[in-house]
């Protein structure tokens, strides 16, 4: 009984962050810069590294995926939670190309795309693993 109400919450938290991650992508601006700078302009680096921002969405990605990978696992629409969200890292990308104040990236666009890949070797190697111990 634990374990389900856990598991209803944590789907809760996957889709919630789902949304949040949308409604950044779509903001006219970077809500991030808004935050932390003040201006709609500026997108924080939250790492200091040679990628840029693009670490910002790796990071996004690795952890939206793997949250909802993991909780939709057993689940008979799993490869569609796959190919929805490889289509969501791309096209959320692609979208900024008619946003004001965005502009499309292509170090972005790769890095939501590795993050969404990563995500899912990491739940492959665990299932592949788990199953040999």
């Amino acid at each position: 009984l634990y374990i389900n109400k856990m598991i209803k919450i944590l789907k809760s938290f996957f889709h919630i962050s789902v949304v949040f991650l949308i409604i950044i992508s779509l903001l006219p601006g970077s809500l991030l810069g808004y935050l932390f700078y003040g201006d709609w302009r500026l997108q924080p680096e939250l790492i200091s590294n040679p990628f840029g921002t693009t670490i910002n969405h790796f990071i996004s990605y690795v952890y939206v995926s793997t949250l909802g990978f993991v909780l939709y696992l057993r689940n008979k629409n799993f490869k569609k939670l796959v190919y929805v969200l490889f289509f969501l890292a791309a096209i959320l990308e692609v979208f900024h190309l008619a946003i004001p104040n965005r502009s499309f990236q292509l170090g972005d666009l790769i890095g939501n795309l590795l993050g969404v890949l990563v995500a899912y070797f990491l739940v492959k190697f665990y299932l592949y693993f788990g199953k040999n111990e």
